[in-house]
């Protein structure tokens, strides 16, 4: 069955830089970007011709990186191929509700002493030096403005993370879904992503995600919690000419 609600998700930079998140982007014509500290993302139109690649060009200088996400677009021969990796994006289902915030099977319960906090620009240090070590996705200096996001503290030192990113009408993705090598197998991550979700589903928006095909381990766990998967992917990146 078709998911209507989603179309908007075919284009989730774009649709987040002309909505919720037009107050960070960056223009020039047709083109758009985020701030380099905030994150890498740019877009395009569906069709663009050479004056909007030229476009997106000039917004990002001579060498720049432009970061397409899931874009099928194809910049010219003499931008400089720099990754491509295939994924999928994952939906929460339409009127599904959170589940019970009880321990993953396999994952002990939380330690006593354990909470979920809400982080902001005094935490920033810590959510660098963890995504850092753990790797989930990039994130820079001001990527926590994307939207709200949660921690798990551990005797005060920050061991896990999750948060909000793109922002297309009617759907918030989760993003930054990380814990310390030391605090995995905790069911750290399943607590921040259920918690996430009943923050987002409250303020009437849909949950979605995204994940790399290799990752199989958080696939089997998106898809334990609810998540379903919509389309493939290709994340695409470039250098300008």
């Amino acid at each position: 069955m078709v998911d209507r609600d989603a179309v908007t998700l075919d284009d989730p930079v774009g649709e987040s830089l002309r909505g919720h998140h037009a107050h960070l982007a960056r223009r020039l014509g047709r083109a758009a970007a985020y701030p380099p500290e905030v994150a890498t993302f740019s877009t395009v139109s569906a069709d663009p011709g050479p004056a909007e690649w030229d476009d997106l060009a000039r917004l990002l200088g001579r060498g720049g990186f432009a970061d397409l996400f899931s874009s099928p677009a194809i910049p010219p021969a003499d931008w400089e191929p720099m990754f491509a990796l295939d994924g999928f994006q994952m939906v929460w289902p339409a009127g599904a509700q959170p589940g019970l915030m009880e321990a993953e099977p396999g994952h002990a319960e939380a330690e006593p002493g354990t909470r979920i906090v809400e982080l902001g620009a005094g935490d920033v240090p810590e959510m660098l030096d963890l995504t850092a070590r753990t790797r989930p996705e990039p994130f820079w200096p001001r990527t926590h403005e994307l939207g709200t996001y949660l921690g798990v503290r551990e005797n005060g030192a920050l061991v896990a993370m999750a948060g909000e990113r793109l922002r297309p009408p009617g759907w918030t993705e989760i993003s930054a879904v990380c814990a310390a090598p030391e605090a995995r197998g905790r069911g750290h991550a399943s607590r921040l992503v259920r918690a996430l979700v009943a923050h987002i589903t409250a303020r009437g928006e849909r949950p979605f995600l995204h994940v790399a095909e290799a990752n199989v381990a958080a696939i089997a766990l998106y898809e334990r919690l609810g998540f379903k998967v919509r389309r493939r992917v290709t994340f695409r990146g470039f250098r300008t000419p």
